[in-house]
């Protein structure tokens, strides 16, 4: 055990975040409404600033604050800076649409409050630390998603509540179940005492736990939320759902799988993946024939959770584990919110038809959506194909081929569904969902797209810069 270390500036980027929070709920309070837009600005240098702060804390050497319960390592560092670097994406998508809407400054307060939980839940290693980041990730995101407060939106809303309650409640009975056998929160000491705790307890508290984690996350068998609130909500909110709770999430299980059951008489490996063999499987399968383009989204963000599982399932068997996941973390994030970028650009078009003649109309619109979605696949030279690449070599190096070849199986096959909405995109002919544009999307739309294609070139060094030592 470390000496308690209490400095607020370890958490100097939560801080700046929470701040401007608070901060921007305040002057929502006061700004006219036309002058709303102070406050999405305030968010932006929020989060700017934290990713210098991020940045400059990880040349630093791995520690940890508040005696233990938050670790300050290469897994939060690059978890900072990809979520702080989505939250500005979304950001983006968001202000046209947001422009003048009497609740404007309250929809960038709850955006920031959700990429809070998220950070939170990427450096806790305190089992009561995360419960509280999990419900404050929750929370915001289910008034996100029935922001709108029409139909859809609050349907989207009611199911994405009803489903986290429950999955909610399953995870904080796995965190007392897990402390009961452990007799400890703190992942280190929680670690060396299931080591001779009983295994049917340390399954149960497991199985709660990762309910919880996997509801954050979209996979298999707690996904059956994502696509009715995807679909819901507005397309700047589906764009975080699908983003910024996974990475926290994901880098959570992570963390979990290497400082608590590593050790366990639990099969937790083995767990792992069959769960990512059963997201990318049903996944895909779910969006073969969905016509709908959130909806297809959204099914396939399902399919890119199993991938991500592919590197947290070899946590303690392969030293590629870690770069594959936190690389192939900050790919699928920049390409999935450069594909809903474009969505939120033609506000006007739902459906895969409502995209034809996109190329002919809007070719450097076309062109991002077209590399988004390839990059999704996995098509060099985007990210997404480095990732993909480095999580089929993590599975390779633990042992669990079949994992890897059920991957490339499952990559092969969601070309269907990406062609599908490509094709029409790309033909002559025109559609009246071309004819409204939202010019701040399609500006973060290119960005992604550069820094998707930018990413998978500086592929190398950032690997490299991916590869430091988790916190003691």
């Amino acid at each position: 055990m470390t000496e308690m270390n209490e400095n607020p500036l370890d958490l100097l980027p939560e801080v700046l975040l929470a701040a401007s929070a608070v901060l921007g709920l305040l002057l929502g309070s006061w700004l006219p409404r036309a002058r709303q837009w102070a406050v999405g600005l305030l968010a932006v240098l929020a989060c700017v600033a934290g990713i210098v702060a991020a940045a400059v804390a990880a040349v630093e050497p791995a520690t940890t604050a508040f005696g233990e319960a938050f670790a300050v390592d290469t897994v939060t560092g690059a978890s900072r800076i990809v979520v702080l670097g989505g939250t500005l994406l979304v950001l983006g998508v968001s202000f046209g649409p947001l422009r003048g809407d009497p609740r404007e400054s309250e929809f960038y307060v709850l955006v920031q409050l959700a990429a809070l939980g998220a950070l939170m839940m990427a450096g806790t290693q305190d089992l009561l630390l995360f419960a509280a980041a999990y419900l404050l990730a929750s929370i915001p995101a289910y008034t996100l998603a029935g922001f709108r407060k029409d139909g859809p939106g609050t349907e989207a809303a009611l199911k994405y509540y009803v489903v986290g309650a429950l999955l909610g409640v399953l995870l904080l009975a796995g965190v007392t179940v897990l402390y009961a056998a452990g007799r400890a929160t703190l992942y280190p000491m929680l670690g060396d005492a299931l080591r001779d705790a009983p295994e049917p307890l340390i399954a149960v508290g497991a199985i709660g736990l990762l309910a919880g984690v996997l509801f954050k996350a979209g996979g298999v068998p707690a996904h059956f939320w994502v696509p009715d609130a995807v679909q819901g909500s507005s397309a700047p909110v589906a764009a975080l759902l699908t983003t910024l709770p996974k990475i926290g999430a994901l880098a959570a299980l992570f963390r979990v799988g290497d400082a608590v059951f590593a050790g366990s008489p639990l099969p937790w490996p083995a767990l792992i993946a069959v769960l990512a063999a059963a997201s990318m499987t049903l996944g895909n399968l779910g969006a073969f024939f969905q016509q709908d383009v959130k909806r297809l989204l959204a099914y396939s963000t399902i399919s890119q959770v199993g991938y991500l599982l592919m590197p947290v399932a070899v946590v303690d068997r392969s030293d590629l584990a870690q770069q594959a996941l936190l690389y192939y973390l900050a790919a699928y994030t920049v390409t999935n919110l450069g594909a809903f970028a474009v969505v939120c650009a033609l506000p006007q078009a739902h459906t895969l038809d409502d995209y034809r003649g996109l190329a002919k109309d809007r070719p450097l619109l076309a062109a991002s959506l077209v590399v988004c979605l390839l990059g999704l696949v996995g098509t060099p030279p985007t990210a997404v194909f480095l990732g993909k690449l480095q999580a089929f070599a993590a599975v390779f190096d633990g042992g669990y081929a079949w994992l890897a070849v059920l991957a490339a199986v499952n990559t092969v096959a969601s070309l269907f569904y990406y062609l599908r909405w490509i094709v029409p995109a790309v033909s002559r002919d025109a559609s009246p969902g071309l004819a409204e544009e939202d010019r701040t999307a399609r500006v973060v739309a290119y960005t992604a797209t550069v820094v998707s294609v930018g990413l998978g070139l500086a592929g190398g060094p950032v690997l490299d810069a991916l590869a430091g030592p988790m916190s003691p």
